[in-house]
């Protein structure tokens, strides 16, 4: 198992969402008001997009919602930043689950989605440090929230990602309460992640993961996680891979089966039916002594997982 850190593949952030939880129906809001921009001028859309004074009225939502929500696109991959402009792009996610003729979920009604949204924010975690090491660094199934904030403390500078404690304890405490009803917010709108009962709060402070099988996570889900986290493998340890163990799959750091609170069995299970799910691009192995899971086809890890993923909708 790797040393407790960052990936390389994350922007270590601990602030952004302006202390609000994610919102069902902020993603669409943030899709559609970029893509605005697209039939417009074109292929981005520029950074006012959310600044400019008219940002309130077009969102519908005060100042700092409107920032919250460019967060949480940006982390759930509905927008992203342009590579080569001063502005965003509509994002694969995004137009996975938006676009007008081809969107899966333009509402957010599918737990698939719930968990395509979670593996996000845990296991992809571009911008989302805390609700990643909240998922894959505490051990124990139950723990208190100064323990999650002497970990990212300690993570944080020992990336010399300093932050006071204010901010860390606010970045902690929303990212917390993605994921379960507090009913203590002014307008008492449920959290969008709520819906997969991933963790629950025992008392003040205390927290309890909802570890089993996950019935309600799709295959097709897995499946896409898997071959995200494959390809995030690669890019971080700079090689191919043509096979994963189990034991990487299961309990690595960022891996599906930590990122989604699944024990040993519900893994097994679950790759016992990745041939059939990945139309025989992975292949699952479980003798002999050997349990891995093998690349048998010639597309990359990117097409194939969303096609995958679109399996999750049909």
């Amino acid at each position: 198992m790797n040393k407790i850190n960052f990936p390389s593949t994350m922007k270590p952030m601990f602030s952004g969402h302006e202390t609000f939880p994610l919102r069902q129906l902020w993603l669409k809001k943030a899709y559609h008001q970029v893509f605005k921009f697209y039939e417009a001028d074109g292929d981005y859309a520029p950074k006012t997009v959310f600044s400019a004074p008219d940002a309130i009225e077009r969102f519908g939502v005060g100042k700092n919602m409107v920032a919250a929500i460019k967060h949480w696109a940006l982390a759930c991959d509905v927008i992203r930043e342009h590579t080569d402009k001063n502005g965003f792009e509509i994002g694969e996610i995004g137009c996975l689950l938006f676009d007008e003729k081809n969107g899966v979920d333009q509402y957010l009604e599918s737990e698939a989605t719930l968990w395509l949204l979670h593996w996000l924010l845990a296991g992809r975690a571009k911008r989302t440090a805390t609700i990643y090491s909240i998922y894959n660094f505490i051990q124990n199934q139950t723990f208190t929230e100064l323990e999650v904030k002497k970990l990212i403390s300690d993570l944080a500078l020992s990336n010399q990602k300093g932050r006071s404690d204010v901010t860390l304890s606010t970045d902690i405490t929303t990212s917390l309460k993605c994921y379960f009803s507090s009913h203590d917010t002014e307008d008492n709108i449920e959290p969008l992640l709520a819906g997969i009962s991933l963790l629950s709060e025992i008392s003040k402070g205390q927290y309890r993961f909802n570890r089993g099988n996950q019935y309600s996570l799709p295959d097709q889900v897995f499946a896409f996680a898997l071959l995200d986290f494959w390809e995030q493998w690669e890019l971080i340890t700079n090689t191919s891979q043509k096979t994963l163990s189990f034991n990487l799959i299961a309990h690595d750091y960022g891996s599906p089966g930590r990122v989604f609170k699944l024990d040993e069995s519900a893994v097994g299970d679950r790759l016992s039916r990745i041939s059939e799910i990945t139309n025989n691009y992975l292949q699952w192995t479980d003798s002999s002594g050997i349990r891995q899971v093998s690349r048998m086809g010639t597309e990359t890890l990117g097409s194939v997982k969303m096609r995958v993923l679109r399996g999750a909708y049909e």
